[in-house]
């Protein structure tokens, strides 16, 4: 049994010796070609010759050794560096009958020897430059001689401005001309000096440059797309009454960047063009004729049709009211105590302001309503009081109890002066305020406006 177990155990042994050890480092590893059976003295000495030959033709590598016994190549000596020294181990393992690369090389890390070698790569440079610089002076004069065509190409206004009226569409399209014909020039000075293989390079960098910087300004490139479709479709026009998105105003001019309101109270409003391009947008100027709409209570024990009909032929009556769209009136409502009536007219915004027409519309009809008699009652609550002393209730009935009915209606006095015949003496004219300031910031100097008369509106 302990021979049987001696003789396991030697030949485990024995398994893991002869099988092939894993790859170590550059300095250790083993080529993968099988070892011979036999290594003569003479085979040694070729690879040796072999080896110190090709490190005398190397001026970092000229003070390497080279010993070798059995295909075992031993390398000492000095070198400069440790790039130096994994490039003579990397020469031997590449010698035929190289069983293994032993590193015996000191590595000096000399000044001299590191910067020597730059210092004749430098010189090198600057012999080529000197002997080829008449190359370099011709790819220089190509590339200055392309970029100046373009400028002078996109130079040319008036011919851009002919090919699109719309001044941000020639500006960009000029612009993209100058960009082509740098580029083109780069090209062109590449080709000559035969490195396209550089712009290859380069060209790679500088899109994953581009795509990282894409992503960081995301906002302003979406902005810009905004103001080219916005130019070219023109949802509106310098002086117009807008309300984009929640914001109220008249238009000053849009820009590359953003469009420029009026508000109401005289400020300027800077909205980015992105938000109008994807907002919405209520026109107030591009259909003059335009609506207004209120409401008035009568009391409950009124003849609502009788109170509509009086207050519509008031409303008629008004000069700045069109006939065609005709007023109207109708029964918004039956409230607790009254009945709402709302009436409706159309007015012509070119030559009657909308907030001062319907403040007209609404005095008239409210005095002519009182004239002839209908109230315009409060709402009424009914207290009832309870057997408990000291407590009260109060609530709102549905309705409140209707009244005795009167045989007939009495015209009761106003309480202000009568309604006014056809309102002649209400000034209902446009509010020229906020235009005459839009009109004197339009005049402030040549300011960019990417808006256009000339262009149909969508």
């Amino acid at each position: 049994m302990r021979k049987t177990a001696w003789a396991a155990l030697t030949a485990m042994i024995w398994l893991a010796t002869a099988a092939p050890a894993p790859a170590q480092d550059a300095a250790g590893s083993a080529p993968s070609a099988p070892i011979s059976r036999e290594q003569t003295i003479q085979a040694d000495a070729e690879i040796r010759k072999r080896l110190k030959a090709i490190y005398d033709e190397i001026d970092t590598l000229s003070q390497v050794t080279v010993w070798v016994r059995e295909g075992v190549v031993v390398l000492s000596g000095r070198v400069a560096n440790e790039a130096a020294a994994e490039r003579a181990i990397r020469l031997a393992q590449r010698i035929e009958g190289a069983v293994e690369v032993e590193d015996e090389i000191a590595r000096t890390l000399s000044v001299e020897e590191n910067l020597n070698p730059l210092l004749e790569r430098t010189e090198d440079a600057i012999d080529t430059v000197s002997r080829a610089w008449p190359l370099y002076l011709i790819a220089l004069a190509a590339l200055i001689v392309m970029a100046f065509a373009g400028h002078l190409i996109a130079s040319a206004g008036r011919f851009w401005r002919w090919v699109a009226p719309n001044p941000f569409i020639a500006r960009l399209i000029a612009q993209s001309i100058r960009i082509a014909s740098v580029l083109g020039g780069i090209l062109l000075a590449l080709s000559i000096l035969d490195a396209m293989a550089l712009f290859g390079a380069a060209a790679g960098g500088a899109g994953l440059v581009g795509l990282a910087v894409g992503f960081a300004v995301k906002d302003t490139i979406e902005n810009y797309i905004a103001s080219v479709m916005l130019s070219l479709r023109q949802p509106f026009r310098a002086n117009d009454h807008v309300v984009i998105n929640q914001y109220e105003g008249v238009v000053v001019r849009l820009t590359s960047r953003a469009t420029i309101l009026m508000t109401l109270e005289g400020n300027h409003l800077r909205i980015p063009n992105a938000d109008v391009f994807k907002g919405v947008i209520l026109n107030y100027t591009t259909n003059p004729q335009r609506r207004l709409s209120f409401s008035l209570g009568v009391d409950a024990n009124d003849d609502p049709i009788d109170a509509y009909t009086v207050g519509l032929e008031a409303l008629q009556s008004l000069g700045f009211i069109l006939n065609d769209p005709h007023a109207s009136a109708y029964i918004e409502e039956v409230g607790d105590s009254n009945i709402v009536l709302c009436f409706t007219g159309w007015v012509d915004q070119r030559v009657t302001d909308f907030l001062k027409a319907r403040s007209a519309a609404i005095s008239a009809v409210k005095s002519v309503l009182e004239e002839k008699g209908f109230s315009l009652p409060e709402p009424i609550y009914r207290v009832k009081m309870e057997g408990i002393p000291g407590i009260a209730s109060v609530e709102r009935p549905e309705k409140a109890a209707p009244s005795p009915a009167r045989p007939a209606r009495e015209p009761r006095a106003p309480s202000h002066p009568p309604h006014r015949e056809h309102s002649a003496d209400i000034d209902v004219s446009p509010d020229e305020v906020v235009l005459k300031q839009v009109a004197e910031d339009r005049a402030r100097g040549a300011q960019e406006d990417l808006l256009s008369d000339k262009r149909p509106i969508e």
